[in-house]
């Protein structure tokens, strides 16, 4: 039921009844579950938001595993980005924002009808732009945009993306591209021809000389590795680097084939990182967080979020990147949803649609 403590809030007569999926525990994909729940109102610094569309990410994927660092306590409502309307503020808030479509950073609470969501993490989306699209880019966008300002590459050189059929990889690849860089990128075998006809040249992400096959086609190395996979592979990546270049872990897949907490592989991998930055060996690496800067600058990391996705709404609606959508699903089949998109038989983001 509604909290008395709330603040008051421009809101609907009635109260939002959100259906949610739930991770109850450690499951398979059918064994998320779906739940009513009435919400509260938004209290100052918040948002309640109608969803419109929200997404299945590898953060997702690591959750229902237990394997995802910094993770909530089970069981909890997964969904790391959301875009849908605004239907209530809190008293102090902008009454402005009601039926505007925001795109909003959540890490956890995007796979329902309705979130409250904080209001330093929503960015308004251009009317010309939809939800699907939208979603499309919040996390996996903004992501690919950062890490390649970070990696500081120029045109002419080359880079190696791992996953590059995956919604970051498959951002990255075309944002790469588009400033000119090649672009070496792994995957399973059955998508190399697809990436190929993207301008990829595909390895098998799996194939024990993954480095000699990268030092054949950049025998001085890559400006940049974009390893979404870390563990042994973080080695294997490092190796490839040229110098003056740049390895970005992002991710750290590896992770969800180990036993224990997550967070033992997760500090060996940024103390591994901040180690061979000490090396004088003019090669660079770090571990990308989209998240770096919310809690200590907020006000510097809402200004990056809204420029960022600007950019990335921008170049969507001309047709410079076009977002990389697998399949769409309702929120009541979100069951299917989840094993068609831990099956990796198709490129992109898999969308739920509430």
């Amino acid at each position: 039921m509604t909290s008395p403590n709330r603040s008051s809030s421009t809101s609907p007569s009635a109260p939002t009844v959100a259906l949610e999926a739930i991770l109850p525990s450690v499951v398979e994909p059918d064994g998320v579950e779906l739940r009513q729940r009435t919400l509260a109102n938004p209290e100052s610094g918040e948002l309640l938001v109608a969803v419109e569309a929200t997404g299945i990410s590898a953060a997702e994927k690591a959750m229902r595993l237990g394997r995802y660092y910094g993770q909530p306590a089970f069981p909890f409502v997964p969904g790391y980005d959301l875009v849908g309307t605004v239907t209530a503020v809190p008293a102090d808030g902008d009454p402005s924002l009601i039926g505007a479509r925001v795109a909003c950073l959540t890490k956890t609470g995007g796979w329902a009808t309705h979130a409250i969501v904080p209001a330093r993490d929503a960015v308004r989306v251009p009317d010309d732009i939809s939800s699907v699209d939208a979603e499309a880019v919040i996390v996996n966008g903004v992501t690919a945009v950062q890490m390649l300002r970070k990696a500081r590459v120029s045109a002419g050189q080359t880079v190696l993306v791992q996953g590059a059929g995956s919604g970051v990889g498959g951002i990255l690849v075309q944002l790469a591209q588009r400033a000119g860089v090649r672009v070496i990128g792994t995957a399973s075998p059955r998508h190399h021809d697809a990436l190929r006809e993207r301008g990829v040249e595909p390895l098998d992400y799996a194939d024990p000389a993954l480095a000699e096959k990268v030092a054949v086609l950049a025998p001085q190395g890559v400006a940049a590795v974009f390893d979404n996979v870390s563990g042994p592979m973080m080695y294997t990546a490092w190796r490839m680097v040229a110098p003056g270049g740049m390895l970005l872990c992002y991710s750290i897949m590896s992770i969800r084939d180990t036993d224990g907490s997550p967070a033992g592989p997760y500090m060996k991998a940024i103390a591994q990182l901040t180690a061979w930055n000490l090396l004088p060996n003019r090669r660079r690496a770090a571990f990308y967080n989209i998240w770096d800067g919310h809690r200590i600058r907020p006000a510097r990391y809402r200004a990056a979020l809204e420029s960022d996705l600007a950019e990335l709404f921008e170049l969507l609606r001309t047709g410079a990147i076009v977002p990389e959508i697998a399949a769409e699903f309702s929120l009541e089949n979100v069951r299917a949803a989840f094993a068609f998109a831990e099956a990796r038989t198709t490129s992109g983001k898999v969308i739920l649609r509430p």
